[in-house]
């Protein structure tokens, strides 16, 4: 029984004539039964109605509009106005900030810290349907949900790990997954676009660009002519090698928007991240970051370096490095916002982390 759409009239559910016992009838007496007939029917469907019916439904009991969205798994026809809602990954964050009518998510443990007390709030209510991992998906919980629309925000090699033909006779499914650090910016348009809360969106990138040209002119002259390198924290500790962050990477693609310049590229692109960050040995270090005016290098949330992160800056090379010898390397909070809100904390880390340039 589709839970969209009034159940079939069966011939259990049609009224029954009571056997006549007169030997006939007449026409007046016809016309009279029709009425009574028809309003029976009708009642039946309507129970039959409200009884399979849910909230994607409108107040008339017709099926909800519909439009084709392009996702990264297809185009898919979804609701106009989703009022069940399933995230899951980087739609997670996005979803809760746009206020989306979410009935289940995965959980998102690496963005915690990036939340406001309401969204967080709002995260920890919303019951858990899935984990950190793809892997970790609970197609039951998600079936149980009576979700109109799912939304799944993982890499599209990643999908492979999702039964997404299961998802697909539960609901709607848009995959909508990162690609590259600095897309957060138009895949979390996207996934807002696909629960309806574009106007949410707009709101939130506003105010994150305006904060964001604050910025750019209180540094504009402290940043002038200085080359920028970054340390990321996406590297093994202590097996001999650090991550170089480039433009548009984790670590770099918002205080970009200030107006820093970060020099140099991947000596080979793999793809992805692998086209804006890279892996060399430590001894490399003079070389890969020997040119830097200032260094920038991602801390955790509470400001202390990640371990890959600590076992750069304890080592001896790093000590040398011109940008460390005249005190210009600069720790950075919240690298890993992948939503405006989030990024708006963001934009305040570097306000504190640049201040020591005003004083050069």
């Amino acid at each position: 029984m589709s839970p969209s759409s009034p159940p079939p009239a069966t011939a259990s559910s049609l009224p029954v004539r009571p056997p006549s016992t007169a030997s006939a009838r007449t026409a007046g007496a016809r016309r009279r039964a029709l009425p009574l007939r028809v309003g029976a029917l009708a009642l039946a469907l309507a129970l039959g109605a409200a009884a399979c019916g849910t909230d994607t439904e409108d107040k008339g009991g017709d099926r909800p509009k519909t439009r084709v969205f392009k996702a990264d798994n297809g185009e898919v026809e979804i609701p106009v106005d989703p009022k069940r809602v399933v995230a899951t990954g980087y739609a997670v964050p996005a979803l809760i900030e746009a206020d989306a009518a979410l009935v289940g998510i995965s959980t998102w443990k690496r963005g915690l810290d990036l939340m406001t007390e309401k969204d967080l709030a709002r995260y920890k209510k919303v019951p858990k349907v899935a984990g950190e991992t793809a892997a970790e998906t609970n197609y039951e919980a998600i079936a149980n949900a009576r979700p109109d629309l799912i939304v799944i925000g993982v890499p599209t090699p990643v999908l492979a790990d999702i039964d997404m033909e299961r998802l697909e006779s539960v609901a709607p499914v848009v995959a909508i997954g990162p690609t590259q650090p600095d897309a957060w910016r138009t895949l979390s348009r996207r996934q807002s676009d696909a629960a309806g809360r574009l106007d949410h969106f707009e709101e939130a990138r506003a105010a994150y660009e305006k904060r964001a040209g604050e910025l750019r002119k209180k540094y504009a002259k402290a940043l002038d002519g200085l080359e920028f390198g970054h340390v990321g924290a996406y590297s093994e500790a202590g097996k001999g090698s650090f991550q170089r962050e480039f433009g548009r990477s984790w670590g770099t693609n918002i205080a970009e928007d200030v107006g820093i310049s970060y020099y140099g590229e991947v000596k080979e692109k793999t793809g992805g991240s692998g086209d804006v960050s890279e892996n060399p040995s430590i001894e490399e270090l003079p070389e890969s970051l020997g040119d830097a005016d200032v260094i920038t290098y991602t801390v955790q949330p509470d400001g202390e370096p990640a371990a890959a992160v600590q076992y750069v800056l304890d080592s001896p090379l790093w000590k040398e490095l011109p940008a460390t010898r005249a005190k210009l390397t600069l720790p950075l909070r919240y690298t890993e916002a992948a939503t405006y809100p989030s990024a708006l904390r963001t934009l305040d880390a570097l306000d504190k982390a640049l201040k020591p340039l005003l004083d050069r």
